[in-house]
């Protein structure tokens, strides 16, 4: 494994996230190769760790002054296994080729996690969408898509959002892939509008499955969450409906954030308060506490010095450190669940587990977005609509059925509550024995 790891690194030089991830993997999978050595005869982990396809391109867009302004795009079609490649399109200024191939790998085994037909891929671009009009933000859109689109199609390619990709975005997105093919293909984007073929819940997804995730963890082991206090960083999209469906649970959420800041109201987070600043408004999380009595605004403070019960880290990668995690464990802190991708960085995650914290990766806890989104396609192809009560109920069910599929594969290779091994066991073992069956490809 380690000359394996090697090689990873000396082939993909400086992505030091993809590097994080793949070796996060490799570290759980000795077990594996034990009892299936044909796995490795094949070499099924090397060819997992390349992408079977890496685009890259530059996007040229005027913005409202008239000045040419250059962005760089990419797409990794990591593997295709299991069905189409699945997942996000990312547009923040920190995208660069090593995180979309980080999310890419993480991608592949959280799709083969649902049991539905997927593979794994993402995009992005360097792009930031704040600050930016409307007009802009479309013609960017409209120019990357003008590019991307001969590599899309819903028995293909199947992108969705993620951090800055909304359904604003997917709008602009769809829309000039729909005048270029000349095709009402509307299986190919995922997170649309409801006017135009989206999912109800779609928008609520991830979020709700982190927590119905979360309630599975603390079930299996004689717990519940109703009455736990609750962190939550980010104030995005899976943070505001973790929160949403933690209070619907039972539970107290005292904190959130954004990057310039933390709020704590003891007296419980005022969830419209935040949805009315963040999807209307689109301010910044200082605002919540304009006017409120009795909230705390920490400028550049850190969440995870707030004693809580459970912590759902939202925000994005490598934001929990071991310094938090040790915050968390000596305020109590009895579980840690991945909302965003790969939030603790290593150091964190070994540390949570040998205080036992209970601690629920990424690829396994955040599934839920992806899952809905495979349930939005299943709608498209058969031209129907689901109300978001059925939408909702697949949803848990498939939550259930992932926390069941890694604890029980934990305790199968002899690693009892070890959420992490067994979230990668299970992925490995569905898309490796798929890629043996599809042959040298």
């Amino acid at each position: 494994m380690e000359t394996l790891y090697q090689e990873v690194l000396r082939r993909n030089p400086g992505e030091r996230e993809f590097h994080q991830a793949v070796r996060e993997v490799l570290e759980t999978l000795g077990p594996v190769l034990e009892r299936h050595p044909e796995l490795a005869q094949r070499r099924i982990i090397e060819l997992l760790c390349e992408p079977e396809r890496q685009i890259i391109f530059r996007v040229p867009w005027q913005d409202d002054q008239g000045r040419t302004r250059i962005n760089r795009a990419f797409r990794v079609e990591f593997n295709s296994a299991l069905g189409p490649y699945k997942g996000g399109m990312r547009f923040h200024p920190s995208v660069y080729l090593g995180i979309v191939k980080f999310l890419g790998f993480e991608q592949v085994f959280k799709n083969a996690l649902t049991g539905l037909p997927i593979g794994g891929g993402k995009g992005g671009s360097d792009f930031d969408p704040k600050g930016r009009s409307d007009a802009e933000i479309m013609r960017f859109c409209q120019s990357l898509m003008t590019e991307l689109y001969r590599h899309l199609g819903e028995h293909t390619d199947v992108p969705a959002g993620d951090i800055g990709v909304g359904q604003r975005e997917i709008g602009y997105l769809f829309g000039q892939y729909k005048r270029i093919t000349n095709r009402y293909e509307s299986g190919v984007f995922t997170g649309k509008g409801l006017d135009w073929g989206g999912s109800r819940a779609r928008r609520e997804a991830t979020g709700y499955g982190v927590v119905f995730f979360t309630q599975e963890m603390l079930q299996a082991h004689q717990d519940h969450l109703e009455g736990k206090t609750c962190i939550v960083s980010g104030s995005g999209n899976v943070a505001i409906y973790a929160m949403e469906k933690a209070m619907a649970l039972g539970a107290r959420v005292v904190a959130c954030s954004d990057s310039d800041g933390v709020v704590v109201d003891w007296n419980g987070i005022d969830l419209e308060r935040v949805k009315r600043i963040k999807e209307v408004e689109r301010g910044r999380i200082r605002a919540y506490a304009e006017g409120k009595s009795g909230v705390n605004y920490l400028e550049g403070g850190n969440i995870w010095e707030v004693p809580c019960h459970v912590a759902l880290p939202c925000a994005t990668q490598n934001e929990l450190t071991a310094d938090d995690a040790r915050a968390l464990v000596n305020n109590g802190c009895l579980l840690v669940a991945e909302g965003a991708n790969m939030p603790c960085t290593p150091e964190a995650v070994r540390l949570l587990r040998d205080a036992g914290v209970l601690f629920g990766p990424a690829k396994a806890v955040n599934a839920g977005g992806v899952a809905t989104s495979a349930l939005e396609m299943q709608q498209n192809a058969s031209r129907d609509s689901w109300s978001f009560a059925y939408t909702e109920s697949r949803l848990r069910e498939i939550m259930a059925q992932i926390h069941h599929q890694c604890f029980e594969t934990a305790e199968r290779f002899g690693l009892p509550g070890d959420y992490v091994a067994g979230a990668n066991i299970a992925g490995f073992l569905r898309v490796g024995r798929a890629m043996a069956s599809l042959g040298l490809i």
